[in-house]
């Protein structure tokens, strides 16, 4: 496997970018892996050398850059009222879609220019509240995303710019959505709205409900880890992205 860390420019400065893809037999078939919350950590780099493991050409980049160097955090962020998750959140609160999209554009110009990721389309998939963010980078670049997946992505249905279900109609790519039955920032009601939207949209993909399981199940270190439902999810990712990128 190749691993390398770099400074992608982006039109805001540069975003650091976790790239990980097979040494053999590129060119490779791109993939955007977009994080979530608690940010970048060993964990999610373990995750992306899974997916390029069978395959593909993986960016990880860090979504936190515009606040600074500083934004990767211990495992405390994930405890109420730590110092590290007020940190986190002082940094996700601001967090919106548009200048995410301008991220994902800055990152097809990368890809671009690399000879070990192959051209053409690209997929995306993206954990908590990267999942809105994979879904409105299907819309936004239709021509370009083949494939867009959301695990437990929070708040789909929102007032926010290019909320997801606003623009699902948009996707020309296949959309996969994955919820977990126990979820407040993604609740029941919210999916059963989402699940006729999708519908609508005419779009030939999936919304499935994980029964049983809670936000997060697919991190192998959390507490809510639910390893059946994490191997459904990778078996779903990876056969949507055989089927879309080759």
């Amino acid at each position: 496997m190749i691993e390398d860390i770099r400074d992608i420019p982006t039109r805001a400065g540069t975003m650091e970018t976790f790239i990980v893809h097979p040494e053999r037999n590129g060119p490779h078939p791109p993939v955007l892996m977009l994080m979530d919350a608690p940010g970048i950590r060993e964990e999610l780099y373990d995750m992306a050398r899974r997916l390029a493991a069978v395959g593909f050409y993986v960016l990880l980049p860090n979504l936190y850059y515009r606040a600074g160097a500083d934004t990767k955090y211990g495992p405390d962020v994930l405890v109420k009222g730590s110092a590290e998750q007020a940190r986190m959140r002082a940094v996700r609160t601001k967090m919106t879609i548009p200048p995410v999209m301008d991220d994902i554009a800055d990152l097809l110009v990368f890809l671009d220019a690399q000879d070990a990721a192959r051209p053409g389309p690209v997929g995306t998939h993206g954990y908590c509240m990267s999942g809105p963010y994979s879904l409105a980078a299907a819309a936004r670049f239709p021509d370009r995303v083949a494939a867009a997946a959301s695990f437990y992505g929070t708040w789909l249905v929102s007032d926010a710019p290019e909320s997801p279900h606003l623009t699902l109609g948009n996707a020309k790519g296949e959309l996969y959505i994955a919820c977990a039955e126990h979820d407040e920032l993604a609740p029941l009601p919210m999916v059963a709205e989402l699940k006729v939207l999708f519908e609508k949209s005419g779009n030939g993909g999936e919304l499935e409900m994980y029964p049983g399981v809670h936000h997060g199940f697919a991190f192998p270190q959390r507490w809510c880890y639910d390893k059946p439902a994490a191997e459904r999810h990778w078996e779903r990712l990876i056969a949507l992205y055989r089927r879309r990128l080759g």
